[in-house]
This record gives structure tokens, C-alpha cells and sequence, in this order.
């Protein structure tokens, strides 16, 4: 790839591989106990999308892959009661998906991670040891390794739009600035790059396109403009 970006077009290739890897080393599953699947249905039958729904209170003691469903979780994951997760999703092992956390499919969780209390997630990748613990928002986004995101963070995935596109429909692709030059990401969604070890403080709202690099600190109750924040000098 040219651009970090272009890594969040491609989950949906990452994933594909990853699950015929998974398939190769686990025994796929029907369901959890303790777990309800259900799907959301067109008119006519037809499926449209795929979830399971925690009923109680449950730590994994073998990793978990529900093929039907595309769904795999790693092995001592916790799920807390009401937390959805939708498919496709690879959640790895070790991790704690609290109570009310919405993962809403196309998402590549790694190990040691905390999606928390009203976290809602879509089509990102995070990394491992990383932690969205509290009222988060993650779309089209790609969070590094031992980040954390403080209470309320949002990574914004949309940015704001005329009349105009809104009663077309239409969604213009976002342009970020980096060293005086304007470039096209091509893409109509898409959040933040954040980098390993970035620390945010609570309530802060990432605007679209915001990438963030390794390392920085980011002071609660902040907007981060899109374009390239780069790492503190040491």
C-alpha cells in the first residue's frame, strides 16, 4: 500500500484470508451457550445481516469459531451480557467485550483488548492491548498497538456534508493536507490511523481523516483536525 488508509479498504480481503486460516485450526461451532444468534431479514427472507446477542455472563475457555455466522472469538475472552456482535468479526483471546458494546462486523480485534460499556464499532482493526473502555465511537479506523481511549473519544467517520449531498445522497471522498499537499483518500468513510501507544484523553472527538502518530498524548475535551499529527520529538 502507498497509504495507511488504504489498509481500512481492505479489511474485508484481511478478513477473508484470516478466516480460512482459522478454519484450517479450529472445529467450527453452531452456537454458544449462553449465546443467542439472530438474524435481520429482508421482506422476502432473504438474510441481511448476522449477530449474536450475550445472554449471560461468559468467559471463553476455548477459542470459539462460528463458521455459519463468521464469527471467531479467542480463548479466556469475556462477554458480557447484551453485548452484540454482528458478522463478520475475528475477536482475539483474552479480551472483554462489556456489557452494551456494539460491534457492528468487519472488525479485526487482536488480543488483550477492552471494547467497553456503549462502544460501538465498524469495519477497523485494533491492535493488541488496546483499550476503548467507555462510551466510544470507532468507524473505518485503525487503532495501534497499547492505545487507549478515554471516556467518551469518538472517531469520527463522516465528515459534514451541504444540502446539497444530502438530498443526492452523494458522499464526496475526504482530502487530507500533509506537507502543503492536498491528497484524496478516495474514500467516503474513514476515521483515524491511530498509532502504538497513543494515549486520548476523554471526550475528545477525532474528525475524519485524522492521522495520529505513535506515541503522542492527546489532552482531554480536544478536536483533532484531520491531516498527519506526527509523533513528539524526544
Amino acid at each position: 500500500i502507498e497509504y495507511p488508509w488504504e489498509v481500512v479498504a481492505r479489511i474485508s480481503e484481511y478478513m477473508k484470508e484470516a478466516f480460512e486460516e482459522i478454519a484450517r485450526e479450529n472445529e467450527s461451532k453452531i452456537t454458544i451457550n449462553g449465546i443467542s444468534v439472530q438474524n435481520i431479514r429482508e421482506e422476502d427472507g432473504r438474510v441481511m445481516e448476522k449477530m449474536i446477542v450475550v445472554e449471560k455472563l461468559i468467559k471463553l475457555k476455548v477459542s470459539v469459531f462460528l463458521k455459519d455466522l463468521g464469527i471467531y472469538i479467542g480463548k479466556g475472552t469475556v462477554l458480557e451480557p447484551t453485548a452484540i456482535i454482528k458478522s463478520p468479526a475475528i475477536i482475539g483471546s483474552e479480551c472483554e467485550i462489556r456489557q452494551g458494546a456494539y460491534l457492528r462486523g468487519n472488525i479485526i480485534v487482536g488480543d488483550n483488548c477492552t471494547l467497553g460499556h456503549t462502544t460501538e464499532i465498524k469495519n477497523s482493526i485494533i491492535m493488541d492491548h488496546t483499550e476503548a473502555g467507555h462510551f466510544a465511537y470507532i468507524g473505518d479506523s485503525v487503532l495501534g498497538y497499547h492505545a487507549n481511549l478515554g471516556a467518551g473519544t469518538k472517531i469520527a467517520n463522516l465528515q459534514l456534508r451541504t444540502p446539497e449531498e444530502k438530498e443526492s445522497s452523494k458522499i464526496n471522498p475526504i482530502k487530507i493536507t500533509i506537507d502543503e499537499k492536498v491528497i484524496d483518500t478516495g474514500m467516503q468513510k474513514f476515521g483515524a490511523i491511530v498509532g502504538d501507544y497513543v494515549e486520548i484523553g476523554c471526550n475528545t472527538v477525532t474528525s475524519p481523516g485524522a492521522l495520529i502518530g505513535k506515541n503522542s498524548w492527546i489532552l482531554p475535551n480536544t478536536t483533532v483536525i484531520k491531516g498527519y499529527h506526527s509523533s513528539p520529538k524526544k
